[in-house]
């Protein structure tokens, strides 16, 4: 079974698949890293050529991970809203939306601001405006996934046992 772990930056959709694909013995991929990875540029230098050119690479790298079995796959932040990326994670696997406060993830967020290229450089305002505004327009395609789970209180082992509860309702 492949999982996608979706949900806004700083989510922790990347602490949270690390610990379920521990408990579940299953593999983990950063989609972020796997890019990085099979194009041999830093999510900054794919930045420089663009959004448009990243979202690209992005949805064919997302596609590339139906190879896998047995897999946990933390997605990009916006990647289930790019190119039916959403549609085709919910057809080729299992979809959880990590979902967060505004707040909270502001509070994540300031603190990592430099290491995110789309929130680089911003003004606390303006950080707080761009997560205002970016989950408001993601939230139709985060919504799409199969569970939906709070990140504030996120427990591996709930989400676990919610995956598997719902695996054998499947057979």
């Amino acid at each position: 079974m492949l999982i996608y772990l979706t949900g806004f930056m700083g989510a922790g959709k990347t602490t949270a698949g690390k610990k379920l694909a521990t408990l579940l013995g299953y593999n983990f991929i950063d989609l972020d890293e796997l890019i990085e990875i099979e194009t041999g540029k830093n999510m900054s230098q794919l930045f420089e050529s663009g959004l448009p050119y990243f979202r690209e690479v992005e949805s064919l790298t997302l596609k590339s991970t139906s190879k896998y079995t047995d897999t946990v796959i933390a997605t990009g932040g916006g990647s289930p809203c790019f190119h039916g990326n959403m549609e085709w994670m919910n057809q080729h696997g299992v979809t959880v939306y990590i979902r967060m406060t505004v707040g909270s993830l502001f509070h994540r967020l300031a603190a990592s601001k430099q290491k995110r290229p789309l929130i680089a450089g911003k003004s606390d305002v303006d950080l707080m405006e761009f997560i205002l505004t970016t989950l408001k327009e993601r939230l139709v395609f985060y919504k799409q996934a199969k569970y939906i789970i709070k990140g504030e209180s996120l427990d591996a082992k709930e989400l676990m046992s919610l995956l598997k509860e719902g695996e054998s309702q499947l057979r």
